[in-house]
């Protein structure tokens, strides 16, 4: 790459931490928790330590990859250079699927937090291009801007989030439905649940894609990940606890899928209205965070596979330290996603691909591993690929099919980028 095409090291361990805490504390606690509630009902503590624990597994195999390959792209470029270049580039597709169905999700919760606030019964279609807009306008100004912005929605997330958690663990539960109780939760449900969860905790993978513009990778990365998986985890255990506490399991679940912001609703229905306006901004804090640092993560990726011509070249163009025609791209992406599907089909397809996409980034770290003779890290990344493989199995057919013709899309766009850019053959 030339030098005007590098990106610049400007985050240092405490930035890296903000980038993780800015990709987890948002959509996880807010929408996704209430998704798995809906599958593992009242056991969702299951589900969040089950994803919280393949979280911390898949986060060490990407920091040790992302020490050893400190460029922007993670998993597309480890599965390019440890283990085969169509790897690489199926890695690549599979993040951009599963992030950009995370973004659309981060989108349609804001608009349903606001709508729920306002007592609207439904988000209007163009409210979910106003933070898309919003956030890719802030990805183009800079990464510096961009960090200081994710540090203050971060800490309205969470001072909403410890809010709630307070006054759920005080507050008289709603009494229950006189619908018959559901089944209780099978083991496949809780992985099933459990795999929902996982995809907020991924979040950590933000630091890794962004390991070209960290100072100290080796050290910061590592660090970075460990801490923000070990305080999210904590977070989404007292949400969790605290929402099927008031609401229980199938109706916290219930709201959730419906798009309704479901902390809000529980709130004002078990008689905390006074907190409906504070869990509004953080919610929209938190999931506005989540949106900005997918955007910085997904055009990163673009920018990668746009130096490979895996996509377009022009994709790879830097211009005054950020990768503008990617973040347009991709913002422009994920509101087309945001307006042609539903939560909970955005985030089960998400699911599906991300997993897919960890289980590329364990065999590469495994490979890495093996290749230095690291027995115990050759290890624990081969849990991470059999966790991923075992726990992708527990989600339904239709959750794959978007990943899966996404996947297809994708190889075919970058076989016809690779192709243009040969010369043509001598008569």
């Amino acid at each position: 790459m030339t030098g005007a095409e590098k990106l610049q090291r400007t985050i240092g361990l405490p930035g890296a931490i903000v980038l993780g805490l800015g990709s987890m504390v948002g959509t996880g606690a807010f929408i996704a928790i209430g998704l798995a509630a809906g599958i593992a009902d009242d056991l969702v503590w299951i589900a969040v330590l089950i994803g919280g624990g393949l979280a911390m597994l898949n986060g060490l195999s990407s920091a040790r990859l992302a020490a050893r390959h400190p460029v922007s792209g993670g998993t597309y470029e480890y599965g390019y250079r440890e283990l085969h270049p169509s790897i690489g580039v199926g890695a690549g597709w599979l993040f951009l699927t599963a992030k950009s169905a995370s973004a659309a999700t981060a989108s349609m919760g804001i608009a349903g937090y606001l709508a729920e606030s306002m007592f609207v019964s439904s988000p209007p279609t163009w409210s979910l291009g106003l933070p898309i807009l919003a956030m890719a306008v802030l990805a183009v100004i800079g990464l510096r801007c961009s960090l200081l912005v994710t540090a203050v929605l971060v800490s309205l997330a969470m001072a909403a989030l410890l809010g709630f958690v307070a006054w759920g663990f005080g507050a008289a539960p709603l009494e229950a439905a006189t619908a018959a109780a559901p089944s209780p939760p099978t083991a496949i449900d809780l992985v099933h649940a459990g795999a929902l969860v996982f995809v907020a905790f991924t979040g950590y993978g933000r630091i890794a894609t962004l390991g070209e513009e960290i100072r100290d990778p080796a050290r910061s990365i590592p660090a970075a990940v460990v801490i923000t998986v070990l305080i999210s985890a904590a977070l989404y255990l007292l949400v969790g606890l605290a929402a099927t506490r008031i609401a229980g399991g199938t109706a916290f679940g219930d709201l959730a899928g419906a798009a309704e912001g479901p902390l809000i609703a529980i709130a004002d229905a078990a008689g905390g209205s006074w907190l409906v306006f504070p869990l509004a901004i953080g919610a929209c804090a938190a999931m506005g965070g989540v949106l900005l640092n997918l955007i910085l993560g997904l055009s990163r990726v673009v920018l990668a596979m746009g130096r490979r011509h895996d996509l377009p070249p022009a994709l790879a163009h830097v211009g005054k330290g950020e990768p503008v025609i990617a973040i347009v791209v991709v913002a422009a992406t994920v509101l087309i996603v945001a307006t042609t599907g539903s939560i909970l089909t955005a985030w089960s397809g998400s699911a599906a691909a991300v997993l897919a996409y960890y289980a590329i980034t364990n065999l590469a770290a495994l490979r890495m591993s093996i290749r230095d003779r690291r027995r115990a890290a050759a290890a624990a990344s081969g849990l991470g690929a059999l966790a991923c493989i075992v726990v992708a199995c527990s989600l339904p057919a239709a959750a794959w099919g978007p990943p899966a013709i996404a996947l297809f899309a994708g190889l075919c766009i970058s076989l016809l980028s690779r192709l243009s850019r040969r010369p043509p053959s001598a008569e």
